[in-house]
């Protein structure tokens, strides 16, 4: 027997999150689709997740702290501050960078199925989520190969995945609206990403900006 839906006038939003609960295993098949497709007929697969942010550590080394000079945060070396600022800046993006496609890459689904929009664009969290597992590993080898111990301040570091991911959805949800209207915001987006990455203190300690 299929389920019968009911929209009431005026109860459309208590129902929608009570329908975010009832279509969690539509999130769950959505993020592993998302995560399974990412690298697929890719060569080397995950290890994407490693060789991009690898690769921007070593350039932003040699920009910034061999070329330009600028100093590191504290006893830290150069590319581990800069592995570091890469890792929440690197979750952030992604998530801000695969939402806004979502509903249109599943307007198939969106138009002949009922079920809460708001599941697609958040699916998305799994595939950033992954990658930033990926990432922290890494940095964890780098710790180890530098044989630096990290403060206390390690610890605060799950709520700041969380601020992150936090600080990405909301833009997101907002961009993933306007792209289905308007696509040229799937130009704009990775343009602002990657623009936001050289202004924003990830390859270079924010004391570089004290006028002290």
């Amino acid at each position: 027997m299929e389920d019968l839906i009911v929209i009431e006038p005026g109860r459309h939003e208590r129902n929608y999150w009570s329908d975010l609960w009832r279509y969690r295993e539509l999130f769950r098949v959505l993020a592993w689709r998302d995560l399974a497709v990412r690298y697929k007929q890719t060569v080397i697969g995950v290890a994407w997740a490693v060789i991009r942010p690898l690769l921007t550590m070593v350039v932003f080394t040699v920009i910034f702290g061999r070329i330009a000079k600028l100093p590191s945060d504290g006893d830290a070396p150069y590319p581990l501050m800069v592995f570091a600022g890469m890792l929440p800046w690197t979750f952030f993006a992604t998530g801000l960078s695969e939402a806004p496609n979502s509903l249109v890459n599943n307007a198939n689904w969106i138009s002949k199925v009922y079920f809460p929009r708001l599941i697609v664009p958040t699916a998305t969290v799994i595939v950033a989520f992954v990658d930033f597992l990926i990432t922290f590993t890494m940095l964890v080898l780098l710790m180890a190969w530098y044989r630096f111990l990290p403060s206390w301040r390690m610890l605060v570091l799950p709520g700041f995945v969380v601020l992150a991911r936090v600080a990405s959805m909301g833009p997101a949800l907002w961009i993933t609206a306007l792209n289905v209207r308007y696509r040229d915001f799937r130009y704009v987006i990775p343009f602002i990403v990657q623009f936001g990455l050289y202004v924003s203190p990830v390859g270079f300690s924010s004391i570089a900006l004290d006028p002290q």
